[in-house]
């Protein structure tokens, strides 16, 4: 069974839910830095430019999950879990209109998951 890179809360499965109803197909890009720190963001697809230098992680709630390649280099031994807490980011995410916010937790793989893990794609 290959590991996933990216996993969603289901509270945070919840609030994908709602905006999907209201902006249709959606896309995470996790941010890297800029804005608010390094928030998951979340835009309808297709908003956001993807080009060489972002890595596709996987897909949550049915949709992609990318980060630049070089946060990727940082992060690539982690684990990701999308959540949603009350409070409002500066970014220019979905999620902020409804007094939410989505944000990383991250853990590191065990050795057995790493070498298992679910394959990247590089690009758009």
């Amino acid at each position: 069974m290959k590991t996933k890179r990216v996993l969603v809360t289901e509270k945070a499965a919840e609030i994908i839910a709602q905006l999907k109803d209201k902006h249709g197909e959606l896309m995470f890009h996790q941010s890297g830095g800029c804005c608010d720190g390094s928030s998951p963001m979340c835009f309808e697809k297709g908003d956001l430019m993807l080009d060489a230098n972002d890595v596709w992680l996987g897909s949550i709630e049915g949709c992609d999950f990318h980060m630049s390649r070089d946060q990727f280099e940082y992060w690539k031994h982690t684990q990701l879990t999308v959540d949603v807490v009350p409070g409002i980011g500066s970014s220019f995410s979905l999620e902020i209109p409804l007094g939410l916010r989505f944000l990383i937790k991250s853990r590191l793989y065990s050795e057995e998951e790493a070498e298992h893990l679910e394959p990247i794609r590089i690009g758009a």
